[in-house]
């Protein structure tokens, strides 16, 4: 029964991020459509056509290999600077521009002048290129709003629920005090569980992040600590935090030297509405940002910890595959009610779509950010120009980057296979 749930659960969220992507696609190719972009194909998957329907000038359809889709918007590239599709330069990356260019033009008629997409005001193209990557942002908002609001999230409460009672480093497995090890700063000051932490060194205090930021920033210096105990406000002892290692906010895999109070909050079920969800898509997208920036680090890790079999890092990235491997094993674990394995799941699921949304924001080709940029770029010029009193400098020559977005995507694709082969082999299980 548990393999059941554990397949339908894993291709359920599969066939659900293929549906974001789907969906992402449609992001593009609805306000391309409504800006009068001619627009020849829109597809999920990739490879082999399994299934195709012309509506008019565009060709809808599914293709065999379901790991993302494509709009074909006809001229994305510019001609050259000459007005010539293809130029005289014999150099490769020139060449690589040229042919681009040539491959597009065979799709170009007369009367498809003004409909071309580099011939597009800056604004239009923008809103085009950002279609896709917001739809997933709307996405990852709905489905948290979702859990947010009927479920609930389990959050830390600024409620003391244990003082440790001596300093162990984090890099440490967990044990016994004893009496060589010193006392905690918080069992020195008496600190109990129960107590209702109000503010810490002049600060009030309106969560437990916020705590713990000033905790970690601390780092030995004298703190003071408010709390609320039966109904009474106590100012306990000055006493100074502790420098010790503890997990990096950022890359939980790794130790560095932070303030250590020593305390561990009780955690309570929440609800919340709109305004509760942006505040944490705002938390979620900083993570997923330093996430991204490490991204090409990590995957070496990964790849190098598959070859030399290395324990894998529970904290690294994870392939599409390796998501919905996650989503299986969150429906059997026995260590979540229905309720929340519900919840946990949708959870992921939402996750999943911010990241889509902020990977593609990065500003290479052939991500939609690469685009976006590109415009941009084009927009500031002709500011420029015209505030020099200059001439139209003409649209942005997006070919010329190609290079690049062959470099990024052929990195994208062998990631997804390292990620892949890593996720099957040795995989990150979220449950002991």
């Amino acid at each position: 029964m548990d393999v059941v749930l554990f397949v339908v659960a894993a291709v359920g969220f599969f066939a659900l991020i293929m549906v974001s992507i789907a969906l992402h696609e449609i992001g593009h190719l609805v306000p391309a459509k409504l800006f009068d972009v001619k627009v020849t194909q829109y597809f999920t998957g990739f490879g082999p056509t399994l299934w195709s329907r012309w509506r008019g000038e565009t060709e809808y359809g599914v293709k065999a290999v379901p790991l993302g889709g494509f709009v074909r918007m006809v001229g994305m590239f510019p001609p050259a600077r000459d007005g010539q599709v293809r130029a005289s330069s014999s150099g490769i990356f020139q060449s690589l521009a040229d042919d681009a260019r040539a491959a597009e033009h065979e799709h170009i008629t007369p009367a498809d002048e003004g409909r071309l997409f580099y011939q597009k005001p800056v604004w239009q193209k923008l809103i085009i290129m950002a279609g896709g990557p917001v739809m997933n942002l709307l996405l990852a908002f709905l489905i948290l709003l979702g859990v947010t609001g009927l479920h609930g999230i389990v959050r830390p409460q600024l409620i003391v629920a244990t003082v440790e009672e001596c300093v162990v480093a984090a890099a440490e497995p967990p044990r016994t005090c004893t009496e060589a090890d010193p006392r905690t700063p918080a069992a020195t000051m008496g600190l109990r569980p129960g107590d209702t932490l109000v503010s810490f060194n002049g600060v009030t205090l309106q969560s437990w992040e916020q705590l713990s930021a000033l905790i970690r920033a601390n780092r030995d210096q004298p703190a003071t600590v408010v709390v609320r105990r039966d109904g009474t406000e106590l100012s306990l002892p000055p006493t100074p935090t502790v420098v010790t290692g503890v997990a990096d906010e950022w890359n939980p895999s790794e130790t560095v030297e932070a303030g250590f109070l020593g305390v561990s909050p009780v955690y309570q079920r929440v609800t919340g509405g709109p305004v509760t969800v942006l505040h944490d898509m705002a938390d979620m997208t900083v993570r997923s940002v330093h996430a991204i920036a490490r991204f090409p680090v990590n995957v070496y890790h990964t790849a190098a910890d598959l070859v030399l079999g290395n324990e894998r890092d529970p904290n690294g990235p994870i392939s599409i595959v390796g998501a919905s491997r996650t989503a299986g094993d969150i429906a059997v674990t026995d260590q979540l009610v229905t309720a929340d394995k519900v919840s946990t799941w949708f959870l992921l699921l939402g996750s999943v779509n911010l990241f889509v949304a902020l990977f593609n924001f990065v500003p290479l080709l052939p991500l939609d950010g690469g685009h976006i940029a590109g415009a941009l770029w084009e927009g500031l010029r002709r500011v420029l120009a015209r505030l020099r009193g200059r001439g139209d400098p003409g649209f942005v020559d997006t070919a010329r980057l190609l290079p690049v977005a062959y470099v990024v995507g052929g990195f994208i694709a062998v990631s997804g296979v390292v990620l892949i082969i890593a996720d099957l082999i040795d995989p990150i299980r979220l449950f002991g």
